[in-house]
Protein backbone atom coordinates (compact mmCIF):
# COMPACT_ATOMS: atom_id res chain seq x y z
CA UNK A 1 0.00 0.00 0.00
CA UNK A 2 1.15 3.46 -1.14
CA UNK A 3 1.64 5.65 2.24
CA UNK A 4 -1.04 7.97 3.08
CA UNK A 5 -2.28 11.35 4.48
CA UNK A 6 -1.54 11.54 8.24
CA UNK A 7 -4.02 13.49 9.95
CA UNK A 8 -3.96 14.51 13.26
CA UNK A 9 -1.68 16.38 16.19
CA UNK A 10 1.51 15.01 17.67
CA UNK A 11 3.51 17.87 20.09
CA UNK A 12 7.57 18.47 19.78
CA UNK A 13 9.42 15.05 21.06
CA UNK A 14 7.19 12.39 19.39
CA UNK A 15 7.88 13.04 16.05
CA UNK A 16 8.56 9.20 16.12
CA UNK A 17 5.29 8.01 16.47
CA UNK A 18 4.13 10.01 13.59
CA UNK A 19 6.98 8.70 11.68
CA UNK A 20 6.03 4.77 13.05
CA UNK A 21 2.51 5.41 12.08
CA UNK A 22 3.19 6.55 8.82
CA UNK A 23 5.40 3.40 8.06
CA UNK A 24 2.51 0.89 8.96
CA UNK A 25 0.64 2.19 6.53
CA UNK A 26 3.59 1.41 3.83
CA UNK A 27 4.66 -2.11 5.80
CA UNK A 28 2.91 -4.53 6.33
CA UNK A 29 0.43 -2.38 5.10
CA UNK A 30 -2.33 -0.75 7.15
CA UNK A 31 -6.42 -0.03 6.09
CA UNK A 32 -7.05 2.55 8.40
CA UNK A 33 -6.18 3.22 12.41
CA UNK A 34 -5.39 5.28 14.87
CA UNK A 35 -2.97 6.15 17.44
CA UNK A 36 -3.28 8.18 20.85
CA UNK A 37 -0.93 8.99 23.90
CA UNK A 38 -2.47 11.03 26.80
CA UNK A 39 -0.34 12.41 28.88
CA UNK A 40 -0.71 15.03 31.61
CA UNK A 41 -4.47 14.88 30.86
CA UNK A 42 -3.76 16.18 27.07
CA UNK A 43 -3.24 14.03 24.06
CA UNK A 44 0.67 14.43 23.28
CA UNK A 45 -0.11 12.03 20.04
CA UNK A 46 -3.43 11.98 18.70
CA UNK A 47 -3.31 10.66 15.20
CA UNK A 48 -5.23 8.82 12.59
CA UNK A 49 -5.32 8.20 8.38
CA UNK A 50 -6.13 5.58 5.72
CA UNK A 51 -10.25 4.47 5.15
CA UNK A 52 -12.64 3.19 7.43
CA UNK A 53 -14.40 1.50 5.43
CA UNK A 54 -13.34 -0.23 2.20
CA UNK A 55 -16.32 -0.99 0.29
CA UNK A 56 -17.54 2.09 0.27
CA UNK A 57 -14.53 4.12 0.41
CA UNK A 58 -15.05 6.11 4.14
CA UNK A 59 -12.41 8.17 5.35
CA UNK A 60 -11.28 7.30 8.72
CA UNK A 61 -12.40 10.79 10.78
CA UNK A 62 -11.28 12.03 14.13
CA UNK A 63 -13.74 10.43 16.24
CA UNK A 64 -13.89 7.45 13.68
CA UNK A 65 -14.24 4.16 16.63
CA UNK A 66 -13.88 0.73 15.88
CA UNK A 67 -14.67 -2.93 17.53
CA UNK A 68 -11.54 -3.67 19.27
CA UNK A 69 -11.98 -7.30 20.84
CA UNK A 70 -10.47 -8.03 24.07
CA UNK A 71 -9.36 -4.55 24.78
CA UNK A 72 -12.86 -4.52 25.65
CA UNK A 73 -11.36 -5.99 29.14
CA UNK A 74 -9.49 -3.18 30.68
CA UNK A 75 -12.38 -1.01 30.77
CA UNK A 76 -14.66 -3.87 31.70
CA UNK A 77 -12.30 -4.64 34.83
CA UNK A 78 -11.96 -0.95 35.81
CA UNK A 79 -16.00 -0.90 36.88
CA UNK A 80 -15.38 -4.19 39.03
CA UNK A 81 -12.55 -2.35 40.58
CA UNK A 82 -14.51 1.00 41.29
CA UNK A 83 -17.26 -1.40 42.88
CA UNK A 84 -14.38 -2.94 45.06
CA UNK A 85 -12.99 0.36 45.73
CA UNK A 86 -15.92 1.56 46.93
CA UNK A 87 -16.74 -1.31 49.95
CA UNK A 88 -19.53 -2.57 47.46
CA UNK A 89 -17.79 -5.75 46.12
CA UNK A 90 -15.62 -7.98 47.92
CA UNK A 91 -13.56 -9.33 45.16
CA UNK A 92 -12.09 -12.25 47.70
CA UNK A 93 -15.41 -13.73 49.12
CA UNK A 94 -17.44 -15.90 47.21
CA UNK A 95 -19.32 -14.74 43.47
CA UNK A 96 -21.96 -16.73 45.18
CA UNK A 97 -22.46 -14.30 47.90
CA UNK A 98 -24.49 -11.70 45.56
CA UNK A 99 -24.98 -14.29 42.32
CA UNK A 100 -26.02 -17.21 44.88
CA UNK A 101 -27.12 -19.52 41.42
CA UNK A 102 -23.05 -19.61 40.67
CA UNK A 103 -22.74 -21.99 43.81
CA UNK A 104 -23.51 -24.98 41.36
CA UNK A 105 -21.14 -27.11 39.96
CA UNK A 106 -18.93 -26.96 42.85
CA UNK A 107 -18.07 -23.25 42.49
CA UNK A 108 -19.29 -21.91 46.24
CA UNK A 109 -15.82 -20.77 46.79
CA UNK A 110 -14.93 -19.55 43.16
CA UNK A 111 -14.08 -15.78 44.13
CA UNK A 112 -14.22 -12.42 42.24
CA UNK A 113 -10.50 -12.45 42.15
CA UNK A 114 -10.50 -15.97 40.21
CA UNK A 115 -12.68 -14.36 38.01
CA UNK A 116 -10.41 -11.21 36.71
CA UNK A 117 -7.28 -13.12 36.75
CA UNK A 118 -8.79 -15.96 34.83
CA UNK A 119 -8.72 -18.82 37.33
CA UNK A 120 -12.00 -19.60 37.63
CA UNK A 121 -12.09 -22.56 35.10
CA UNK A 122 -14.76 -21.35 33.25
CA UNK A 123 -13.00 -20.48 29.94
CA UNK A 124 -15.78 -21.67 27.41
CA UNK A 125 -19.24 -22.77 26.98
CA UNK A 126 -19.77 -26.78 27.76
CA UNK A 127 -22.82 -27.01 25.67
CA UNK A 128 -23.18 -25.39 22.09
CA UNK A 129 -24.53 -21.92 21.96
CA UNK A 130 -25.61 -19.90 19.36
CA UNK A 131 -23.85 -16.22 18.74
CA UNK A 132 -27.47 -14.28 18.91
CA UNK A 133 -27.60 -16.14 22.08
CA UNK A 134 -25.03 -14.23 23.20
CA UNK A 135 -26.28 -11.11 23.02
CA UNK A 136 -28.81 -12.42 25.92
CA UNK A 137 -26.97 -11.80 29.40
CA UNK A 138 -29.64 -14.16 31.84
CA UNK A 139 -29.13 -16.78 29.64
CA UNK A 140 -25.31 -16.28 29.14
CA UNK A 141 -25.21 -16.20 32.94
CA UNK A 142 -27.75 -18.95 33.75
CA UNK A 143 -25.38 -21.35 31.64
CA UNK A 144 -22.32 -20.00 33.15
CA UNK A 145 -23.51 -20.59 36.42
CA UNK A 146 -24.78 -23.94 35.97
CA UNK A 147 -21.13 -25.49 34.66
CA UNK A 148 -18.44 -27.32 36.53
CA UNK A 149 -15.10 -25.95 36.38
CA UNK A 150 -12.26 -27.28 33.86
CA UNK A 151 -9.91 -27.28 36.65
CA UNK A 152 -9.76 -26.47 40.57
CA UNK A 153 -10.49 -22.45 40.61
CA UNK A 154 -7.06 -20.90 41.93
CA UNK A 155 -4.97 -23.66 41.30
CA UNK A 156 -4.27 -22.49 37.56
CA UNK A 157 -5.06 -20.05 35.03
CA UNK A 158 -6.36 -20.17 31.44
CA UNK A 159 -7.36 -17.40 29.26
CA UNK A 160 -11.44 -16.60 29.46
CA UNK A 161 -11.81 -14.83 25.98
CA UNK A 162 -15.05 -14.46 26.01
CA UNK A 163 -16.93 -15.77 29.60
CA UNK A 164 -14.15 -13.22 31.19
CA UNK A 165 -16.83 -10.40 30.23
CA UNK A 166 -20.30 -12.18 31.01
CA UNK A 167 -18.83 -13.72 34.75
CA UNK A 168 -17.10 -10.49 35.64
CA UNK A 169 -20.32 -8.13 34.10
CA UNK A 170 -22.91 -10.06 36.06
CA UNK A 171 -21.22 -9.59 39.38
CA UNK A 172 -21.09 -5.98 38.21
CA UNK A 173 -24.89 -6.34 37.56
CA UNK A 174 -25.31 -7.81 40.57
CA UNK A 175 -23.71 -5.66 43.06
CA UNK A 176 -24.75 -1.92 40.94
CA UNK A 177 -28.01 -3.26 39.21
CA UNK A 178 -26.18 -2.03 35.94
CA UNK A 179 -24.84 -3.64 33.26
CA UNK A 180 -20.75 -2.96 32.19
CA UNK A 181 -22.28 -0.87 29.85
CA UNK A 182 -24.61 0.87 31.52
CA UNK A 183 -22.21 1.60 34.32
CA UNK A 184 -19.06 2.46 31.83
CA UNK A 185 -21.17 5.13 30.52
CA UNK A 186 -22.51 6.90 33.44
CA UNK A 187 -18.72 6.41 35.69
CA UNK A 188 -16.68 6.57 33.33
CA UNK A 189 -17.14 7.38 29.66
CA UNK A 190 -19.93 10.00 29.95
CA UNK A 191 -17.90 11.87 32.81
CA UNK A 192 -14.76 11.71 30.54
CA UNK A 193 -16.29 12.59 27.50
CA UNK A 194 -15.41 9.11 25.57
CA UNK A 195 -16.51 7.87 22.98
CA UNK A 196 -16.25 3.82 24.65
CA UNK A 197 -18.80 1.80 24.57
CA UNK A 198 -19.76 -1.50 25.21
CA UNK A 199 -23.52 -1.50 23.99
CA UNK A 200 -22.83 0.51 21.12
CA UNK A 201 -26.20 3.58 21.54
CA UNK A 202 -27.87 2.65 17.54
CA UNK A 203 -26.95 6.15 16.13
CA UNK A 204 -23.43 6.09 16.70
CA UNK A 205 -23.41 2.99 14.18
CA UNK A 206 -23.00 4.76 11.06
CA UNK A 207 -19.73 5.97 11.74
CA UNK A 208 -18.03 2.59 13.32
CA UNK A 209 -14.82 1.63 10.77
CA UNK A 210 -16.10 -1.59 9.30
CA UNK A 211 -13.55 -4.72 10.30
CA UNK A 212 -11.62 -6.62 7.17
CA UNK A 213 -10.44 -9.91 7.47
CA UNK A 214 -7.50 -11.01 9.33
CA UNK A 215 -4.30 -11.35 7.65
CA UNK A 216 -1.48 -14.08 8.89
CA UNK A 217 1.64 -12.00 9.93
CA UNK A 218 4.32 -14.27 10.70
CA UNK A 219 7.80 -12.39 9.93
CA UNK A 220 10.13 -12.01 12.99
CA UNK A 221 8.61 -15.50 14.22
CA UNK A 222 10.78 -18.64 14.79
CA UNK A 223 10.21 -21.92 15.97
CA UNK A 224 9.06 -21.53 19.71
CA UNK A 225 7.39 -18.13 19.00
CA UNK A 226 4.46 -17.67 20.79
CA UNK A 227 2.21 -16.97 18.08
CA UNK A 228 3.41 -20.23 16.35
CA UNK A 229 2.32 -21.98 19.31
CA UNK A 230 -0.78 -20.74 19.88
CA UNK A 231 -1.80 -21.23 15.99
CA UNK A 232 -0.99 -25.19 16.68
CA UNK A 233 -2.82 -25.40 19.56
CA UNK A 234 -6.15 -23.63 18.07
CA UNK A 235 -5.44 -25.79 14.95
CA UNK A 236 -6.16 -29.08 17.20
CA UNK A 237 -9.98 -29.37 17.74
CA UNK A 238 -9.57 -31.37 21.04
CA UNK A 239 -7.58 -28.76 22.17
CA UNK A 240 -9.18 -26.37 25.28
CA UNK A 241 -7.53 -23.50 22.91
CA UNK A 242 -10.03 -24.49 20.05
CA UNK A 243 -12.95 -25.16 22.09
CA UNK A 244 -13.17 -21.40 23.84
CA UNK A 245 -12.42 -20.30 20.41
CA UNK A 246 -14.96 -21.70 18.37
CA UNK A 247 -17.99 -21.92 20.35
CA UNK A 248 -19.78 -19.63 19.78
CA UNK A 249 -19.75 -20.34 15.84
CA UNK A 250 -18.69 -17.16 14.27
CA UNK A 251 -15.93 -16.08 16.13
CA UNK A 252 -13.46 -16.45 13.31
CA UNK A 253 -16.09 -14.31 11.01
CA UNK A 254 -15.44 -10.82 10.81
CA UNK A 255 -18.64 -10.35 9.51
CA UNK A 256 -20.18 -11.62 12.67
CA UNK A 257 -18.41 -8.77 14.43
CA UNK A 258 -19.53 -6.04 11.64
CA UNK A 259 -22.96 -6.70 12.78
CA UNK A 260 -25.16 -3.86 13.94
CA UNK A 261 -26.94 -6.56 16.22
CA UNK A 262 -23.37 -7.39 17.73
CA UNK A 263 -22.43 -3.50 18.37
CA UNK A 264 -25.33 -2.64 20.29
CA UNK A 265 -25.25 -6.17 22.38
CA UNK A 266 -22.88 -6.61 25.31
CA UNK A 267 -20.18 -8.63 25.11
CA UNK A 268 -17.91 -7.19 27.98
CA UNK A 269 -14.98 -9.21 27.00
CA UNK A 270 -15.08 -8.87 23.11
CA UNK A 271 -17.26 -5.97 21.88
CA UNK A 272 -16.15 -2.89 23.10
CA UNK A 273 -16.32 0.04 20.43
CA UNK A 274 -14.16 3.21 20.81
CA UNK A 275 -11.92 5.69 19.36
CA UNK A 276 -8.17 5.75 19.97
CA UNK A 277 -8.08 9.06 21.65
CA UNK A 278 -11.37 7.19 24.41
CA UNK A 279 -8.94 4.19 25.41
CA UNK A 280 -5.71 5.95 25.50
CA UNK A 281 -7.26 8.96 27.92
CA UNK A 282 -8.64 6.29 29.66
CA UNK A 283 -5.60 4.58 30.50
CA UNK A 284 -4.42 7.83 30.88
CA UNK A 285 -6.51 8.60 33.87
CA UNK A 286 -5.34 5.41 34.97
CA UNK A 287 -2.01 6.56 34.71
CA UNK A 288 -2.23 9.76 36.84
CA UNK A 289 -4.34 7.22 39.40
CA UNK A 290 -6.84 9.87 39.02
CA UNK A 291 -10.06 7.23 37.79
CA UNK A 292 -8.60 4.36 40.26
CA UNK A 293 -7.23 5.44 43.60
CA UNK A 294 -3.17 4.57 43.90
CA UNK A 295 -4.04 1.71 46.25
CA UNK A 296 -6.02 -0.33 43.78
CA UNK A 297 -4.45 0.58 41.32
CA UNK A 298 -1.00 -0.82 42.89
CA UNK A 299 -3.13 -4.03 43.69
CA UNK A 300 -4.72 -4.10 40.17
CA UNK A 301 -1.46 -4.01 38.33
CA UNK A 302 0.33 -6.42 40.53
CA UNK A 303 1.45 -9.91 38.76
CA UNK A 304 -1.52 -11.99 40.36
CA UNK A 305 -0.78 -14.97 38.27
CA UNK A 306 1.90 -16.01 35.75
CA UNK A 307 3.33 -18.78 33.63
CA UNK A 308 1.38 -21.56 31.62
CA UNK A 309 -1.76 -20.31 30.58
CA UNK A 310 -4.03 -23.64 30.04
CA UNK A 311 -6.06 -21.99 27.28
CA UNK A 312 -3.43 -20.12 24.98
CA UNK A 313 -0.97 -22.87 25.49
CA UNK A 314 1.82 -20.05 25.94
CA UNK A 315 3.18 -18.03 29.16
CA UNK A 316 0.84 -15.37 30.41
CA UNK A 317 0.35 -12.75 33.24
CA UNK A 318 -2.17 -11.27 34.57
CA UNK A 319 -3.15 -8.73 37.53
CA UNK A 320 -6.91 -7.79 37.76
CA UNK A 321 -8.29 -8.01 34.69
CA UNK A 322 -5.34 -6.20 33.27
CA UNK A 323 -2.68 -8.54 30.64
CA UNK A 324 0.87 -8.17 31.63
CA UNK A 325 4.16 -8.92 29.96
CA UNK A 326 3.74 -8.52 26.72
CA UNK A 327 4.01 -5.73 24.09
CA UNK A 328 3.39 -3.46 26.50
CA UNK A 329 6.29 -3.85 28.63
CA UNK A 330 8.70 -2.30 25.88
CA UNK A 331 9.74 0.25 28.08
CA UNK A 332 11.05 -2.12 31.00
CA UNK A 333 7.76 -3.30 32.73
CA UNK A 334 5.52 -1.56 35.18
CA UNK A 335 2.68 -1.23 32.13
CA UNK A 336 -0.90 -2.82 32.06
CA UNK A 337 -3.61 -2.69 29.48
CA UNK A 338 -4.80 -5.27 27.43
CA UNK A 339 -4.32 -6.02 23.68
CA UNK A 340 -7.24 -6.84 21.37
CA UNK A 341 -7.37 -9.81 18.56
CA UNK A 342 -6.30 -8.52 15.24
CA UNK A 343 -3.64 -5.98 16.38
CA UNK A 344 -5.69 -3.18 19.22
CA UNK A 345 -3.45 -2.80 22.27
CA UNK A 346 -3.97 0.39 24.94
CA UNK A 347 -2.56 0.55 28.52
CA UNK A 348 -1.27 2.69 30.88
CA UNK A 349 2.26 3.37 31.96
CA UNK A 350 1.78 5.09 36.25
CA UNK A 351 5.74 5.23 36.31
CA UNK A 352 5.68 7.54 33.06
CA UNK A 353 2.78 8.80 33.29
CA UNK A 354 0.68 8.32 30.41
CA UNK A 355 -2.00 6.16 28.42
CA UNK A 356 -1.57 4.94 25.19
CA UNK A 357 -4.04 3.44 22.82
CA UNK A 358 -3.76 2.31 18.98
CA UNK A 359 -6.86 0.58 16.96
CA UNK A 360 -7.20 -0.32 13.47
CA UNK A 361 -9.64 -2.06 11.38
CA UNK A 362 -7.12 -4.77 9.26
CA UNK A 363 -6.91 -7.90 11.55
CA UNK A 364 -3.92 -9.40 11.79
CA UNK A 365 -3.64 -13.06 12.50
CA UNK A 366 -1.37 -12.68 16.11
CA UNK A 367 -0.93 -13.82 19.23
CA UNK A 368 -1.83 -10.38 20.92
CA UNK A 369 -0.01 -7.55 19.32
CA UNK A 370 1.42 -7.43 16.25
CA UNK A 371 4.81 -5.43 14.80
CA UNK A 372 2.46 -2.56 13.85
CA UNK A 373 1.68 -1.84 17.81
CA UNK A 374 5.43 -2.99 18.87
CA UNK A 375 6.81 -0.60 16.50
CA UNK A 376 4.49 2.45 17.66
CA UNK A 377 4.78 1.45 21.16
CA UNK A 378 8.23 0.93 21.05
CA UNK A 379 8.82 4.64 19.49
CA UNK A 380 6.41 5.95 22.14
CA UNK A 381 9.11 4.86 24.62
CA UNK A 382 12.10 6.13 22.34
CA UNK A 383 10.07 9.24 23.10
CA UNK A 384 9.55 9.31 26.89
Amino acid sequence: MTAVTVEGSCAEGFERVQDAFAANFVDPGELGAAVSVVAGGRAVVDLWAGLADAHTGRAWEERTPVLVYSATKGPTSACALLLWERGLLDIDAPVADVWPEFAAGGKAGVTTRHLLTHQAGLPVFDEPIAFTDCHDPDLVAARLAAQVPRWEPGTAHGYHPLTFGWLVGEVVRRVSGRSVGAMLDEEVAGPLGLDLWVGLPPEREAGVARLAPGRFDLSGMTPGDPGLIFAAAIMDIESLTFKAFANPPGQFDVESFNAPELHQAEWPAANGIATARALATFYGELAEDRLLSAATLDEASREQVSGPDRVLAVDTAFGLGFSLHSVMTAGAGGSFGHEGAGGSVAFADRERGFGFAYVMNQLTASLGADRRSRRLVEAVYSCV
